[in-house]
C-alpha cells in the first residue's frame, strides 16, 4: 500500500493547503507586537484594547461558523479561495485604516478569513490524505501557523528596530508613514504579500476527491485519486471504498447528528476545542510581549523573546509532525498536557515569589519556552488533526464548523480577558488558571476519544456511528 501512494503529490496539495495556516498564524500573532503603537496612538482602555485583539476574533467566528457550510456546499478547494481573497483585502485595509473603526472592520474581515481556513485547510488535508499519512500531513497545517507565528514576531522585531533606526530618513511620505511614524501599518499590511501568493497556488490544486464523491462526480474524483495512488486499481478501490459510507443526497446524511455517536463526537470535538484555548498557549501568543514587559524587559527585549518563543514553537512542531503517526494522538496529549501544568505552575512561582527568591528573568524564560514546547508537541499538533478526521464524510463540513466554533469562541474570550486577568488577578494567578484548565482536558482525551493513528476515515466513521 505505502508504494501505491504519491507522497510527493499529495504533500505538494498538502503544503499548498497548509499556506493558509501560515496565514492563520501570521494574521493571529502579528497583533501581539501592534497593541502597545495602538493603544498610545487611539488611547485605548483595558476594554478597548481587548476589543482590538477580539474583534479578528469576532470575525474568525463568523467565518467559521459558515466555513463548513461552504466548504460542503461549493467545494474545498473554492472556500480556500475565498479566504486568501478576505486576507488580501484585510492586509490591505489594516495598511490603509484612518481611524480605529476603519482598523477594526479590516480586522474583522481577515479573522472571517481565518475562521474559514481554520477549518477547510485540515479538513482538504485530511480528505487526500493516505491512513499511514494523515497525521503528519495534517500538522503541516498546524506547522505552517507556527511558521506564522514566527514569522509575524521576526516581522514585528525587524520593523520596530527599523523604525528605531534607517526608517526615519525615509522620503516616500507613505512609506514613512507605514514604517516609521505608524510602523503598525507595515507589521499588519506586510500580510498582502503570502495572501496574494496563497490565492494564486490554489488554482493549481484539485478538489478534494472525498467532496466529489459526496456530490456523486466520480469520473473527477478519480482522476484525482489516480494521481495521489499510482496505480489504478488502488484509485478505483479507494473511490469504491469512499462510496460506501459516502451519499450523493448530503442532505440526507445530515439526520447522522440524529445518531448517539455522532453527537458525541460532535460534543466532544467542541469541548476539547473550547478548553484547549483556557490552557494559555493563545494568551501567550497574543499577550507575550506585555506578559514580559510586566516582568520588566524593556519592550524590545520583550519582543526578542517573543521570536524565541515563536521558534522553539517551530522547530517542536516540526518534531511533531515526524512522530505523530509513530507515538499516537492521546500519548502526545497525556506527555505534552503533563509538561504544560508543570511549567505553567512554575511561571505562577515566578510571579508571584520570583522577587523575593530572587529568581532571575531567565528562568521565566525558559519554562515558558518548555510550556511552548510541551503545548506545540501535543495539543496543538493534535488538535486539527483530530477534528478533521473524526466525523463523517458527509456531514464533515458542518461537525468541524461546530468544534471550530467553540474553538474561535475560547480563543475570542481569551483574548479579551486576557488584559482583564492579567490586572485582576495578577499574571500569577493568571498562569494558574491555566494549570487548571488542563486537568479537564485531560479526562476527556484519556476517557472518551478513541485512538485514530493508522486507521482510515472511513474506519473512524463507522467507529461513531455503530
Amino acid at each position: 500500500m505505502n508504494e501505491s501512494v504519491n507522497l510527493k503529490y499529495i504533500s505538494f496539495l498538502a503544503v499548498v493547503a497548509a499556506i493558509g495556516g501560515f496565514l492563520f498564524g501570521y494574521d493571529t500573532a502579528v497583533i501581539s507586537g501592534t497593541i502597545a503603537q495602538i493603544t498610545v496612538q487611539f488611547g485605548l482602555d483595558t476594554v478597548s484594547q481587548g476589543w482590538y485583539v477580539g474583534c479578528a476574533l469576532v470575525g474568525s467566528i463568523l467565518g467559521v461558523s459558515c466555513g463548513g457550510y461552504l466548504g460542503d456546499r461549493f467545494g474545498r478547494r473554492m472556500t480556500l479561495l475565498l479566504s486568501a481573497l478576505l486576507f488580501t483585502v484585510s492586509a490591505v485595509y489594516c495598511a490603509l485604516s484612518t481611524d480605529f473603526d476603519q482598523l477594526v472592520y479590516a480586522r474583522i474581515i481577515g479573522g472571517v478569513g481565518t475562521g474559514i481556513v481554520s477549518i477547510v485547510s485540515p479538513m482538504y488535508i485530511s480528505e487526500l490524505s493516505a491512513p499511514q499519512y494523515r497525521g503528519r500531513l495534517v500538522s503541516l497545517y498546524q506547522l505552517a501557523v507556527t511558521v506564522g507565528f514566527l514569522g509575524a514576531y521576526l516581522v514585528n522585531y525587524v520593523l520596530l528596530n527599523y523604525a528605531l533606526g534607517d526608517a526615519q530618513y525615509l522620503e516616500n511620505t507613505s512609506l514613512r508613514l507605514a514604517f516609521y511614524d505608524e510602523v503598525w501599518r507595515g507589521m499588519l499590511g506586510v500580510a498582502s504579500l503570502p495572501s496574494v501568493f496563497f490565492l494564486v497556488v490554489l488554482l493549481f490544486i484539485p478538489e478534494s476527491p472525498r467532496w466529489l464523491i459526496l456530490k456523486g462526480r466520480l469520473v473527477r474524483a478519480k482522476s484525482v485519486l489516480s494521481r495521489i495512488y499510482r496505480s489504478a486499481t488502488a484509485a478505483e478501490a479507494e473511490v469504491a471504498k469512499i462510496g460506501l459510507t459516502s451519499s450523493s443526497n448530503q442532505k440526507v446524511n445530515w439526520k447522522l447528528l440524529g445518531n448517539s455517536g455522532v453527537r458525541k463526537a460532535v460534543w466532544i470535538g467542541a469541548a476539547i476545542a473550547i478548553l484547549g484555548q483556557f490552557m494559555g498557549v493563545n494568551a501567550v501568543l497574543y499577550y507575550g510581549p506585555t506578559i514580559f514587559e510586566s516582568s520588566g524587559l524593556s519592550g524590545g527585549d520583550s519582543l526578542f523573546y517573543q521570536v524565541i518563543v515563536g521558534l522553539v514553537n517551530v522547530l517542536t512542531t516540526v518534531l511533531a509532525v515526524f512522530i505523530i503517526d509513530k507515538v499516537g494522538r492521546k500519548k502526545l496529549v497525556y506527555l505534552g498536557v503533563s509538561g504544560m501544568i508543570v511549567f505553567l505552575l512554575l511561571i505562577s512561582v515566578y510571579f508571584v515569589w520570583g522577587d523575593s527568591i530572587g529568581l532571575p528573568n531567565i528562568f521565566m524564560l525558559v519554562c515558558f519556552l518548555a510550556y511552548v514546547f510541551c503545548c506545540a508537541i501535543s495539543i496543538s499538533a493534535v488538535i486539527w488533526v483530530l477534528l478533521s478526521e473524526m466525523y463523517p464524510n458527509s456531514i464533515r463540513g458542518l461537525a468541524m464548523s461546530i468544534a471550530g466554533f467553540s474553538l474561535w469562541v475560547g480563543t475570542y474570550l481569551i483574548g479579551q480577558l486576557t488584559p482583564w486577568m492579567l490586572e485582576n488577578l495578577s499574571p500569577g494567578g493568571t498562569f494558574l488558571l491555566f494549570a487548571a484548565m488542563c486537568i479537564p482536558y485531560m479526562l476527556i482525551v484519556w476517557k472518551l476519544v478513541p485512538e485514530t493513528t493508522g486507521r482510515s476515515l472511513e474506519d473512524i466513521e463507522r467507529h461513531w456511528i455503530h
